[in-house]
């Protein structure tokens, strides 16, 4: 692809000027990767553990090696992962059933949730669905104040209001599909001793899809029960194709286990049909393609904000970041729709189709998605995408190397400045 003297200088420019934020972002990677090996080390990682299992699964080494390396890494008390799960809206789905039941209350202290759970939880689609409301959960929300921070009085109240009810205390790390900061493990852990106190029996849930590697520590490193993924973002290092994880303490991982497959069952079944080499291999990788990736959205930040083309972006170059999507709000539908073309154009796979909105199945408005990845739907390729509503975000994320990263970015910006 070709790009103007003027991109290219810009491009110059902000890889100069980030410079330390990329030596930092080397910094955590080194870190999580000893985290990771070590991991390894301990377990006695082996190639015949990449052996497939059929049928029930049953004595899968490398399927159960990966869980206690996965709970290892994560400083949790548990966990499993699964290539069964098809995406991160299943294994939240997985976590919270498996918490929940009827007469609880959900409990949402980070705002709402990402759209995707809106008819999980009930709040959207058809009533008799199976949705946690037709189950007898009831959902209530405390919103993040304008400057991102927990709403302390709003939890406080709450929490003492409904007492023993509130089973499961949420929070998306992430900004999903909101003009919000995302929240830092250290800010999660400011939050544990308020909860743990007026509700001693509620789980602390964080959905920490984007957020894996960003930081040296994780969610429970700091306390919470339970943290969900999906493998074709941070932890699956690109290598994974499908797949999901749950990390937490032990009984909560073992409820959710009984919801995964069935009571009495839980972890002891599941054959992993020769799936357990890149999930080894993808949560080596993780420390790694997750760096790339953030360096990838810090180049975002600056080129498209105020240092650069212009527009509000979230977050800025020179502030810190704790997952790898970055926005950029466009304030056009023209823009939105020309942020996400000049990303596919960018794109390995797929680089000469146009996305064009459409009414994506589990969200409340029209979306738009660019994602020209070797497979489909990873979040941790080069992928933007939006709700069709004011102001017009793109919500950009991924890029498997820097080098491809910056060209899709390049490549947003040629087809934005069109529109000048």
């Amino acid at each position: 692809m070709e790009f103007s003297n003027e991109l290219l200088t810009l491009a110059a420019k902000a890889e100069a000027a980030l410079a330390e934020r990329f030596a930092e972002i080397d910094r955590i990677a080194f870190e999580n990767t000893q985290k990771v090996m070590e991991a390894f080390r301990e377990h006695r990682v082996d190639e015949a553990m990449f052996n497939p299992t059929s049928g029930y699964g049953y004595d899968d080494r490398g399927r159960d090696a990966l869980d206690r390396i996965w709970a290892d890494v994560m400083d949790a008390e548990a966990a499993f992962v699964r290539h069964q799960i098809v995406n991160g809206t299943q294994a939240l789905t997985i976590g919270l059933f498996g918490l929940l039941r009827p007469n609880d209350i959900l409990f949402s202290i980070a705002g709402k949730p990402y759209d995707t759970l809106d008819e999980v939880i009930g709040n959207a689609g058809e009533a008799g669905n199976g949705s946690l409301r037709d189950f007898g959960v009831e959902y209530r929300q405390a919103d993040l104040h304008e400057d991102g921070s927990f709403d302390i009085e709003k939890i406080t109240s709450v929490l003492k209001e409904e007492g023993e009810r509130v089973k499961v205390v949420f929070i998306q790390r992430s900004k999903g599909y909101l003009n919000r900061k995302t929240l830092s493990v250290a800010m999660i852990g400011e939050i544990v001793p308020l909860v743990r106190k007026l509700a001693p029996n509620a789980y602390i849930v964080v959905d920490n899809c984007y957020g894996e590697f960003t930081e040296t520590r994780e969610p429970t490193a700091v306390g919470v029960d339970m943290i969900i993924g999906s493998l074709i973002k941070n932890p699956g290092g690109g290598m994974a194709e499908t797949g999901g994880y749950i990390a937490g303490t032990a009984r909560a991982v073992e409820l959710a286990s009984y919801r995964l497959t069935s009571v009495g069952c839980g972890l002891e079944v599941g054959a992993s049909m020769g799936q357990n080499k890149p999930m080894f291999k993808g949560l080596f990788y993780a420390p790694h393609t997750t760096a790339q990736a953030l360096k990838t959205a810090c180049l975002a930040a600056y080129i498209f904000g105020e240092d650069g083309l212009g527009f509000p972006v979230e977050p800025k170059w020179n502030e810190p970041r704790y997952d790898i999507i970055q926005s950029v709000i466009t304030g056009s539908r023209e823009g939105l729709c020309a942020f996400c073309r000049g990303i596919q154009a960018g794109s390995p796979i797929d680089s000469f189709v146009t996305p064009e909105p459409w009414a994506m199945p589990g969200y409340s408005d029209e979306v738009i998605m660019a994602a020209g990845a070797f497979t489909q739907g990873s979040s941790i390729e080069l992928s933007a995408d939006g709700p069709l509503r004011p102001p017009y975000t793109a919500f950009f994320q991924g890029g498997l190397t820097y080098e491809s990263g910056k060209i899709g970015i390049l490549s947003a910006a040629k087809e934005m400045m069109k529109l000048v």
